[in-house]
């Protein structure tokens, strides 16, 4: 018997499971002994990776066809979370970027993007964290971005929506650590998925050193999972770079505690 038949790590449902990195973690997920529920629009397309991964890995596969921008296709999928006592693991992949600046950018469009990187993931965390806290652990993977950091770097607010999904995942950690949940942020570079497509800018655009495939960004996420990481970044060599950050964050944090302004205030409002 296959041996990923006889390995059960539970459930993972993933999101925007119908391509790109959602498709592959299916993928590896599978690999690992996870059953799955795949979400995403395109009831098609999830046909296709739930049966590429029912064929090579044995494991059970549902699909549901949800729009996350849609109130009631997110509440379907935030039922099946609560409900479900196999799950056990959470990817929150859905989403969208731009690449346009603010004053070139359709404001509808913008808001969709917040629901989809913003309200979407936070819903279905809502929604996992208590069901997993009763069940007695799990674990909650965001799919941030670098621009989540270098939020200069693309439109302002898919940056804003990656930053957002980056500080929801260390608070998730701050928060249910303890309770035995484990809460993952995932910060991709540039990628070479279909993503860039509907940002607006085709990879085959961006040099080519700097795009990673999309199978090699989620197998390095995994490996930050299995190394207990909060916040994974595929692209960051020096792990250095990230500790060194995070600490001067978590130090500049304990300097905020004053109830009078800064002497460079004070002085100016003398003048």
């Amino acid at each position: 018997m296959n041996q990923n038949q006889t390995t059960n790590k539970g459930t993972a449902l993933i999101t925007g499971a119908s391509s790109g990195i959602g498709a592959i973690y299916a993928d590896r997920l599978a690999a690992r002994g996870y059953d799955l529920i795949l979400v995403a629009r395109n009831a098609e397309r999830l046909r296709g990776v739930a049966d590429r991964v029912q064929q090579a890995h044995g494991r059970a596969v549902t699909i549901v066809q949800a729009d996350l921008g849609q109130r009631d296709d997110l509440a379907g999928v935030e039922q099946i979370l609560k409900t479900d006592p196999s799950i056990t693991l959470l990817v929150n992949n859905a989403g969208f970027g731009a690449v346009t600046p603010l004053l070139e950018s359709d404001v509808e469009r913008m808001a969709r993007m917040i629901d989809i990187n913003v309200t979407a993931p936070t819903r279905l965390a809502y929604a996992a964290a208590p069901a997993f806290v009763a069940r007695g652990g799990g674990t909650i993977v965001n799919i941030a971005s670098i621009v989540g950091i270098g939020v200069e770097i693309l439109n302002g607010v898919y940056g804003a929506s990656k930053a957002y999904v980056l500080a929801l995942t260390q608070s998730l950690h701050h928060e249910l650590a303890a309770k035995g949940v484990r809460a993952q942020a995932v910060l991709p570079g540039a990628t070479a998925t279909d993503f860039w497509d509907t940002a607006g800018l085709a990879h085959t655009n961006l040099p080519s050193g700097m795009v990673m495939r999309a199978e090699d960004m989620v197998d390095a996420a995994l490996a930050g999972l299995d190394a207990g990481e909060v916040v994974t970044i595929p692209p960051l060599q020096d792990d250095k770079d990230w500790l060194d950050y995070e600490a001067g964050r978590k130090a500049l944090a304990q300097r905020f505690a004053h109830g009078t302004p800064a002497p460079r205030y004070l002085d100016r409002t003398a003048a």
